[in-house]
């Protein structure tokens, strides 16, 4: 995927507009324009300032599959996780799956 094809991808998967995303990243909201509108590509600093405006890394954005952002939430889980034993990763893991069987038996919305 190209970087115009990516960064409209971003816009309309969070439902931004080009002025959103400028207030988001710090950037004028010319230079988003130009990007768009003279079909420029940006330079890796202004592309890095892009990423960090829609919360992602340079890596999440040129990824070819999706991939989890992690949220504050996410990565506490995460930070947790990582610092526990095989038997109980696999305990959580077990107890995960457990309590996402039992959502959708209740009919609970993802």
């Amino acid at each position: 995927m190209n970087t115009h094809a990516r960064l409209k991808q971003l816009l309309r998967e969070r439902g931004w507009t080009e002025y959103k995303l400028s207030k988001e990243c710090g950037l004028a909201q010319s230079t988003i324009g130009n990007i768009f509108r003279r079909n420029t590509e940006p330079s890796v600093a202004t592309l890095e300032t892009i990423c960090k405006g829609f919360g992602i890394t340079m890596s999440q954005f040129f990824a070819d599959a999706d991939m989890v952002e992690l949220n504050g939430e996410l990565k506490e889980l995460f930070d947790c996780f990582v610092c526990l034993t095989p038997k109980q990763k696999s305990a959580v893991i077990e107890l995960c799956k457990a309590m996402n069987h039992d959502g959708e038996s209740h009919g609970a919305a993802r």
